[in-house]
């Protein structure tokens, strides 16, 4: 085992777990006042759940021996043989224990991700079954494809950071969310707007650094690779803020805080699956059009009048797609080459990808929710939601004014 890898997987993977307080505080400062504990909340506590599902089985789903292509076995369930040193783990330079650390705050921060879609009307008890259940069924089998000798490891899909497992799949249940649960209530009739956008912003910028662990971490290795995709990640977000506030700009005639807050997020979704794939040029290119891209996925939701009340679809679903479809178009280093660099296969193999993890996770999550909307229920009251989760779910309140 190497020391200097071990040091750095284990900070990166503090990193990753601090954006998710990043993710409460950028979420929560984009809803009402009378709703901000509640969506922080949402964030905060899957930190103890997510963990704790993780560590029992989910990370031996994701990681134990492949069972078909499509599972995990359960050697590694309750983390038993998952030690101090590297036996039986993924990688030979550092401790087992450190790389199931550094894949649980992935699996912490995922569904995370999808409360922004139904932000101010879900239950907190059905919250947290469909999370724990969702983590076993739906997130678990997208690692193991992926990052664990599953099927789409074996045909060739790259995913460097998570643009498939983390981004795309959050994605895809929010949709499921939007379809299951509807609008909130006054939607198209009452303002809904932001309360604290200095605490998105705050949170934004969390994000942004928490994110150099996600995918620089992810070269699992203090070298050369964590170093491209640093710099990668890092170009992107640049240049996906100044696109989307470009966008917005000739959209409404004003550049917002919130719009660059939103541009980084969008530039950093996309360069996740490339990070450790493609130079720091295309990986500028790619968080430049990531910018574009979300942008009109954000305003398409008012034109297919859905209510995904923070853009979740519309950032990491689109972010994700594009940045999934640009790693096949723009591949150039890691043992990988896209269209561009001379290999047209790659992105029918990542085209394929795409569609199968919409497909699965869209379908899987549906589901889910319908089948705990039929047992504990999803859908606060409507009285519940006129007085805000904060007092319904939690009698609390964010400001004592």
């Amino acid at each position: 085992m190497n020391a200097a890898d071990t040091a750095f997987v284990l900070i990166s993977a503090a990193l990753v777990m601090f954006m998710t307080p990043g993710l409460a505080l950028f979420y929560g400062g984009m809803v009402r006042n009378k709703n901000v504990l509640g969506t922080i909340m949402q964030s905060f506590v899957l930190l103890g759940l997510a963990s704790v599902v993780w560590a029992v089985i989910g990370y031996t789903l994701a990681f134990g021996t492949d069972v078909g292509g499509l599972i995990g076995g359960l050697e590694f369930a309750f983390l038993k043989g998952v030690g101090m040193d590297a036996t039986g783990g993924p990688v030979e330079n550092i401790p087992h224990l450190a790389f199931m650390i550094f894949q649980c705050m992935f699996a912490v921060i995922t569904p995370a991700l999808i409360t922004g879609a139904f932000a101010e009307r879900m239950k907190f008890g059905g919250f947290l079954l469909f999370s724990a259940l969702w983590l076993v069924l739906v997130y678990s089998p997208m690692a193991h494809w992926v990052w664990g000798k599953g099927w789409m490891a074996e045909m060739g899909a790259l995913d460097f950071a998570g643009g498939a497992v983390v981004h795309m799949s959050s994605a895809a249940a929010a949709l499921a969310a939007v379809v299951v649960l509807g609008k909130r209530r006054g939607h198209g009739r009452d303002p809904f707007i932001p309360h604290n956008v200095p605490m998105t912003i705050l949170g934004a910028g969390i994000l942004w650094f928490g994110w150099f662990g996600f995918n620089a971490g992810s070269a699992l290795a203090a070298d050369g690779l964590a170093a491209n995709a640093f710099v990668t990640t890092h170009l992107a977000a640049a240049a996906a803020t100044l696109s989307w506030i470009f966008m917005e700009w000739r959209h409404s005639g004003k550049a917002t805080t919130l719009g660059a807050a939103s541009g980084a997020v969008a530039g950093l979704v996309a360069i996740t699956p490339a990070a450790g794939f493609v130079g720091p040029m295309d990986g500028m290119i790619i968080g430049l059009v990531g910018g574009v891209v979300c942008f009109l996925g954000v305003l398409l939701k008012s034109k297919l009048g859905y209510d995904d009340s923070l853009d979740v679809i519309g950032i990491h679903g689109v972010g994700g797609t594009w940045g999934a479809i640009a790693t096949g178009l723009f591949a150039s280093m890691n043992k990988a080459t896209g269209l561009f660099y001379g290999n047209p296969s790659q992105l029918w193999i990542q085209l394929a990808s795409v569609a199968a993890t919409w497909v699965f996770c869209f379908v899987a999550s549906l589901i889910l929710f319908k089948l705990v909307d039929a047992t504990v229920g999803l859908r606060a009251t409507e009285e519940e939601e006129v007085r805000g989760l904060d007092l319904s779910q939690h009698n609390e309140t964010g400001y004592q004014l």
